[in-house]
């Protein structure tokens, strides 16, 4: 007996670390700020047939509407309610989304707003993306319905009211994270609004949730939710999946607050794999991709299993967020297709490849002025569709880094190694590397300022190389 029901928790714990994407299928794609009824056409049109496993897609529950500045990206981060209309569509639009992503075996991943709800200065009224009245000041949020019981200003022992110190482990997930109304998360009540909002989507179709700010909150809180979320829904997966769970933990090193800290609940975003890798590819620092050899858990990053890996995201595309002037974006596209490129060669963890808009970007004293700016929209706010080129490439401002050639084949590559090793690493003692992945794969990066002079003389992908300088090294 004692045997069985330990088989049962590690069943359990081990389902939220399983992406739940179809066998083959090796990456998600965050598609940013796209709209519902566009998410469904390239579910069909193009993820599905190049092998994509799913979408993270951006908060689906009802916003305050912000016009100053006008209508920001970090305003889909600041919840007025659990309904389900946002400028990407409404409830209907998004369970057709969902329904036709999943029928051609595209999963949805939910990005969870569940730490917070709106900033303390919105305000009062129904400008929200359903028109749910509420007021900030009073924390009264009636479509939920959250009260001032419901949130942790008793707890938080700042002065303001803010976190001002990260070294202070109380401050961090007790107090507000830029003046959004903390919830208190201890409480059972609360608890079981955030976890009624994502059974909701686990009925629809979803598969898995993406816990935005899970640093802002304790672990035991975390855990308390997820615990009582259901299985996903059987239409679309087997029974007793669990939803996979990702969390948002930005641990750089040197704060008290550790990515290993949420381990018990799911994967968490391994923020340093960006901004080291990042550091590599732009030879900062004396850094070299041979040096690359060992990448993984031999650059202090969480084990395998337990990593959601990306080269940018939405937040430090912008300077948000982690990692500095080192995270490579779309706007460096050369060095930005070789990073992407080595993360979907590469084994370590589970990958998210980003899918952006482009903005009008304004540079004063080094900062971005522009990085609030939310998707390409019309004059009265709503979101642009996602317009589809003759070449395959996105139009409206829409980057669509997805749909590059170098990044789609790299998507194909990594689903035909899955599960084999890495192996044949071979260099130069610089920035050209290669490796393989078992019999199935093997891959070239030149990074260098001249051309490798080397040919790979093959048998069953278990190459040697020879090369005529006698600085290059092969192992």
């Amino acid at each position: 007996m004692g045997i069985y029901f330990l088989l049962l928790i590690v069943g359990f714990c081990w389902a939220q670390y399983n992406p739940n994407t179809l066998s083959g299928k090796t990456s998600i794609v965050h598609l940013f700020e796209w709209r519902w009824v566009d998410i469904a056409l390239e579910c069909e049109r193009y993820l599905a047939p190049n092998g994509f496993g799913g979408v993270q897609i951006s908060p689906p529950n009802e916003n305050v509407i912000i016009t100053d500045p006008w209508q920001p990206w970090w305003e889909r981060y600041q919840p007025v309610s659990y309904k389900l209309c946002t400028r990407s569509g409404n409830e209907t639009q998004f369970r057709d989304m969902v329904t036709r992503c999943n029928d051609v075996g595209v999963h949805i991943y939910v990005d969870a707003v569940i730490n917070h709800m709106c900033g303390a200065n919105a305000g009062a009224g129904d400008h929200a993306t359903c028109g749910s009245y509420f007021n900030a000041k009073t924390e009264d949020f009636p479509a939920v319905p959250y009260s001032g019981w419901d949130f942790n200003d008793g707890k938080c022992k700042s002065r303001s009211g803010d976190i001002e110190n990260y070294h202070d482990i109380s401050q961090v997930r007790d107090c507000r994270l830029v003046s959004l109304l903390d919830l208190a998360l201890e409480k059972d009540y609360v608890r079981s609004k955030v976890a009624e909002y994502m059974n909701y989507l686990i009925d629809i179709g979803v598969a898995g949730f993406r816990i935005d700010a899970a640093k802002h909150m304790w672990p035991e809180d975390v855990k308390a939710i997820l615990d009582k979320l259901k299985d996903l829904n059987a239409k679309w997966f087997s029974a007793g999946t669990k939803p996979f769970i990702f969390q948002e933990v930005i641990d750089l090193g040197g704060e008290p607050i550790k990515g290993s800290d949420y381990f018990g609940n799911g994967r968490v975003t391994e923020f340093k794999y960006g901004a080291k890798l990042g550091t590599v590819i732009r030879k900062w620092n004396g850094e070299k991709m041979a040096y690359l050899k060992n990448w993984g858990e031999g650059w202090g990053f969480v084990p395998s299993d337990r990593a959601l890996v990306f080269v940018d995201n939405h937040d430090n595309q912008r300077g948000h967020g982690a990692g500095g002037a080192s995270i490579l974006t779309f706007w460096d596209p050369r060095l930005y297709k070789m990073a992407v490129g080595f993360m979907l060669a590469h084994p370590y963890g589970f990958t998210r490849v980003m899918s952006s808009f482009r903005w009008p970007r304004s540079f004063v004293n080094g900062r971005d002025v522009n990085d609030w700016i939310g998707p390409p929209s019309n004059s009265d706010g709503s979101t642009k569709p996602v317009t589809i080129n003759a070449d395959t490439t996105c139009g409206n401002d829409w980057v669509c880094e997805h749909r590059w050639r170098q990044i789609k084949n790299m998507v194909i590559f990594r689903n035909v190694v899955d599960g084999q090793p890495f192996s044949n690493w071979w260099d130069n003692g610089n920035n050209q590397v290669a490796f393989g992945r078992g019999n199935k794969g093997f891959i070239v990066f030149n990074n260098d300022d001249w051309s490798i002079n080397c040919q790979w003389r093959d048998h069953s992908l278990i190459p040697k190389a020879s090369c005529k300088s006698s600085s290059y090294s092969q192992l």
